[in-house]
């Protein structure tokens, strides 16, 4: 059987980023920064107040309590020229430039709120309450770097150094396909040997979880022809297929028997449980990547943990490679197979992990009720509680 990592490895040296395009900032929630932005002007462009309150000369008032005359307002974006001679106050709202000459702004809460004349019941210092040009960005700074996720945070200050457009990479489209004859969608009647269809639900989620777009294409039959038609019509839309199902070893396995004639894409069986039958390839004229996963539920969501998920962060140009770990404590004895890499369902709290009781890998709610995979090597095949493991968060 074929070693895990070498498994991850074949599929990320198959991938590649996804060519950069630019977009309206708007739309650019999710992707994947792909240029240095750097801000024209300083941040803030003026020095401004951070509060409510009145421009003043700190010397005038250190020796509060004081009454200054008001020689006008300054409001946030007032554009005319604004000065302060000694023993006068101007009222200032916060964000308003400050007038030439002001050092300091003292809060309204510390005066009586005058607007003719202003008693001022403490100093100021100066520079309170002020916010300087440039003191959170310098003209040149940058302030994103390329290969950074783009947030709300992010679109914040693309939009906050004057950028209207922005070079990203976009969220890969994946389309995810179950196989199965006897799979009907939620919400219908179920009939004899039928199951409602979870799997593509499931990882269509696991998809937009990742930072790209999943598109459900539903389901179709055992029949080889019906899954190609269907492929192929899905194609024109895809940077990315996943499909659930029809890679095993027995007979009605329409994945296997349409793309194995085509010789792009391989299917193998890895060194793991659940998730053994595996395969990966290229398919249609665009050369699409493929990963046919296992139609077990909790083979093909443990199977996109591993391999999917990361080839989605190499196709967006972010660093790829095994699930991120940590280390903790089993709450119970753990058992494995000889020669495979298991990943328990389990309940990670703190630095203690508790293995669920039922590890089939059909068993979809004992996964629902998880939040780790715990890793048993695959020259390990029990270990006693309190063995410190490998545990991967989901």
């Amino acid at each position: 059987m074929k070693p895990v990592d070498r498994h991850l490895a074949d599929i990320l040296a198959a991938v590649r980023p996804l060519a950069p395009l630019e977009v309206e900032i708007e739309a650019a929630l999710g992707a994947v920064l792909a240029e240095d932005v750097a801000s024209p002007v300083p941040l803030p462009p003026f020095d401004n107040s951070a509060m409510d309150g009145y421009a003043v000369r700190a010397e005038d008032v250190a020796a509060a309590p004081v009454t200054l005359p008001v020689i006008g307002d300054v409001a946030a974006g007032d554009g005319g020229l604004n000065a302060l001679g000694p023993g006068l106050v101007t009222r200032i709202m916060t964000g308003a430039p400050l007038p030439a000459g002001a050092d300091a702004v003292v809060p309204v809460e510390w005066t009586d709120g005058g607007t003719a004349r202003v008693r001022i019941d403490r100093p100021a210092p100066s520079g309170n309450a002020i916010r300087r040009a440039g003191e959170d960005v310098r003209a040149g700074d940058v302030v994103l770097r390329e290969g950074a996720r783009i947030g709300p945070a992010q679109v914040g200050i693309l939009a906050g150094v004057g950028r209207r457009r922005v070079l990203v990479r976009p969220r890969p489209r994946v389309v995810v396909l179950s196989t199965g004859a006897e799979l009907a969608e939620p919400g219908t009647p179920l009939g004899a040997g039928r199951i409602w269809e979870s799997n593509s639900f499931m990882l269509a989620a696991a998809v937009r979880e990742a930072g790209a777009e999943g598109f459900r294409a539903g389901s179709v039959t055992d029949d080889p022809k019906e899954f190609m038609d269907t492929l192929d019509a899905q194609l024109l839309r895809a940077d990315a297929v996943i499909t659930s199902g029809g890679v095993s070893m027995g007979a009605y396995e329409p994945v296997k028997e349409a793309l194995s004639p085509l010789g792009t894409v391989t299917f193998e069986k890895v060194a793991m449980q659940p998730g053994m039958p595996q395969g990966f390839g290229v398919v249609g004229p665009d050369r699409v990547p493929i990963f046919t996963l296992p139609g077990n539920p909790v083979s093909s969501f443990v199977s996109f943990v591993l391999f999917v998920k990361p080839a989605l962060r190499a196709m967006q140009g972010l660093p790829a490679g095994p699930p991120p770990a940590v280390r903790a404590t089993t709450t119970a004895p753990l058992r494995s197979p000889a020669g495979k890499r298991s990943y328990l369902r389990a309940v990670l709290a703190g630095e203690t992990v508790a293995p669920v009781t039922r590890q089939g890998s059909h068993q979809l709610a004992a996964l629902a009720g998880a939040n780790a995979l715990i890793v048993v090597p695959e020259d390990v095949t029990s270990l006693p509680e309190g063995a410190e493991v490998e545990v991967i968060p989901l």
